[in-house]
Parts: structure tokens; C-alpha cells; sequence
């Protein structure tokens, strides 16, 4: 079932013209096909382990689900593709005013053909989703330098950029409830901190790293030092380490408040699987964040995903 899904998606005819704008159709279905299949295709392109994991859900969640990522992943990558702060601040103006007026009761149906934008208002109006929760996401990409003094500063982005995901997910199946709620949680802040860890060797901008400076002054350890990450440099891999220990422990309570989600959502919490890998993976090269092993894709992904789905474990 799990390589049928994913032939079938693969096999999708994603309709865009040659200069990359929608091409037109008469027909709603049509029109519909084409934006589902651009959230789909933005997904799998820049946010493949997420990807992997909203395959497994069921339709019509699995289609909100996919337009609450592309969303997600709209924003993420606004910060990457400019040069100009005030231009990121604009597009991210966008996204702000456009989700106001997808909550809005009074002119609901007046919103900007962006493909994102009409999967979100199908998915919005279909689940009631909260708006603070997208609001949270996208100002948490505000913070575009990822500066933070205290490992709580750390934690905060964490909830705010990847929990709140997670929230609108659960949403997604209908369920509103502490203990779901709790759960994700604990699992956004572990998968956040995992993110952030993964993206230090990646640094584009080479004049700062995500890592609390409690953390450094702590261990007596620079920025510079972090991005060079020097196989025998003991200062980094406790740094590394405590991060790693933090997510983990963040994890683990994900882990212990799963069994008290309903059992329809709790496909949500797949993204538990890739990241409880990638921190034994870390664990296994001594938390080298720049060992070959870490900068590969893990090929037995997808299985063990497809396995703990089938199998009711994260």
C-alpha cells in the first residue's frame, strides 16, 4: 500500500505553464487538481521527511495537511531567497494580511489566486483552523538570524516554528484536546532543535550558528569553532551533545503522551520516527555534525516510517 501511494503521487502531472505561472482552466476540478498538486510537489521538493510522513494519512486530512506545510514551507524559505531584509518582511506582511482575511467571515471568498493560499482556505474552512497558530509561524521567521542567548529562547522558536505545525494538524482530524496538544508539544520543540542542528553545516551566512550562547560561554566555545566543527575538538561535541540531550529529552515526553492520542491523529506524530533517527545517527558518529554519514539522506527512511505507522509506534 505504502509504494502504490507513493507511485501514484509520483505520478502526478503538475500543470504549469513554461514561465511557471498557473496555467487557467474552466473547470474547478481542474482548477483544484492544480493547486493540490503544487502544495504536493513544493512539499516533497523542500520538505521531503514531512513529506514522507503526510503520505500516510488519509484524504481529506492528508490534502490540509499538505497545505499547511506548503504554507510552512512558503514562509521558511522566504528568508533564504532574499537579500533584503525589508523585502522578507513584505512577503511575510503577505502571508500575515492573507491569513487574516482567510479567517474572516464578512469576504471570504475574495483571496489571491496563489495556489497555497486556495488550498489553505479549503482547509481552513473545512477544519476551523486556529489562526494564531499560523500566525505564530510566521513570526517566528522573523527572528532571521536565529540568534538566541538562553536554550529557552531555543526552545520558544522550536514551539512557535514547528509545534504549531503540529497543532493545526491535529486540528486537521478534529481534535482539540491538553494531552494531544502537550504531546506535540514536546515533539515540535525536539524535531525544532533537530532542524536547527542539521541546518549548522548547511550555513549559507557563516557569521552566525543557531546555538544558544549560554551554551558557548558555558564551554567556552565560539561561533567559528561550531562551524568548523573539528572532529577532535571535545568543547563542540559537548555542545552538540547537550543540544542533542535536550531534543532528545523532548522527545522521549512526545513519546510517553503519545498513548493518550486519539488513535486517528496519531499519524501526526510520524516526524517522531525521523527525528528520534537522525539523533541516534548523531549519537553514533559522536555528535560530529559534519560526519559524511549525517550529510547523506537515510535511505531506510521511508521504511521505518511506513513500519512505526503500521507497527503504532514513534
Amino acid at each position: 500500500m505504502f509504494q502504490r501511494n507513493i507511485k501514484v503521487l509520483q505520478n502526478v502531472n503538475y500543470l504549469l505553464s513554461k514561465n511557471g505561472s498557473f496555467l487557467r482552466h474552466s473547470s474547478t476540478a481542474s482548477t483544484e487538481k492544480v493547486t493540490q498538486n503544487y502544495c504536493l510537489n513544493l512539499v516533497r521538493q523542500y520538505d521531503k521527511e514531512n513529506f514522507l510522513c503526510t503520505l500516510l494519512l488519509k484524504n481529506p486530512e492528508r490534502r490540509h495537511a499538505l497545505a499547511i506545510r506548503a504554507f510552512n514551507v512558503e514562509i521558511a524559505r522566504i528568508t533564504g531567497t532574499v537579500s533584503d531584509d525589508k523585502i522578507g518582511q513584505l512577503r511575510l506582511k503577505f502571508w500575515e494580511d492573507t491569513i487574516g482575511r482567510l479567517h474572516r467571515s464578512d469576504n471570504p471568498d475574495h483571496v489571491p489566486e496563489q495556489p497555497v493560499v486556495q488550498e489553505l482556505k479549503v482547509a481552513i474552512d473545512a477544519a476551523k483552523l486556529t489562526k494564531r497558530y499560523f500566525q505564530r509561524l510566521i513570526s517566528s521567521r522573523l527572528n532571521a538570524n536565529l540568534r538566541f542567548v538562553t536554550t529557552k529562547q531555543l526552545e520558544e522558536y522550536a514551539e512557535h516554528s514547528v509545534s504549531s505545525v503540529l497543532y493545526l494538524l491535529l486540528e486537521v482530524h478534529g481534535v482539540r484536546n491538553v494531552h494531544a496538544d502537550h504531546a506535540a508539544s514536546h515533539l515540535g520543540k525536539a524535531q525544532g532543535i533537530v532542524n536547527l542542528l542539521r541546518s549548522i553545516p548547511r550555513q549559507e551566512r557563516r557569521n552566525v550558528v543557531p546555538v544558544p550562547q549560554e551554551l558557548l560561554i558555558a564551554h567556552g566555545v565560539s561561533q567559528e569553532r561550531v562551524l568548523r566543527n573539528k572532529r577532535d575538538d571535545k568543547g563542540v561535541e559537548e555542545v552538540v551533545f547537550q543540544l542533542a540531550g535536550l531534543a532528545n529529552q523532548h522527545l522521549e515526553k512526545a513519546r510517553a503522551l503519545w498513548g493518550s492520542v486519539p488513535k486517528e491523529a496519531r499519524p501526526v506524530f510520524l516526524p517522531a520516527v525521523t527525528t528520534g533517527r537522525f539523533l541516534e545517527r548523531l549519537r553514533r558518529v559522536n555528535f560530529h555534525l559534519t560526519d559524511s554519514s549525517l550529510l547523506q539522506s537515510d535511505a531506510m527512511l521511508p521504511l521505518a516510517i511506513y513500519w512505526g505507522n503500521f507497527r503504532g509506534k514513534i
